[in-house]
């Protein structure tokens, strides 16, 4: 099987959702991508926290 981030052959992949898709990434690619989920989570919540963003109305 090939990773679709980093193109190796690899044994076993793993499902990983990035925005909206599922994709399937070997495990350090699928840990890249986890990573980057977090860190612009964190940065979205803190710009909201800086707009004083009460939701959708």
């Amino acid at each position: 099987m090939e990773c679709a981030e980093c193109e190796d052959e690899v044994e076993t992949l793993v499902k990983v959702k990035v925005g909206k898709k599922t994709v399937r990434l070997c495990e350090d690619c699928a840990d890249r991508a986890r990573e980057e989920a977090e860190v612009a989570d964190a940065a979205e919540s803190a710009m909201q926290g800086m707009m004083e963003y009460k939701g959708r109305r």
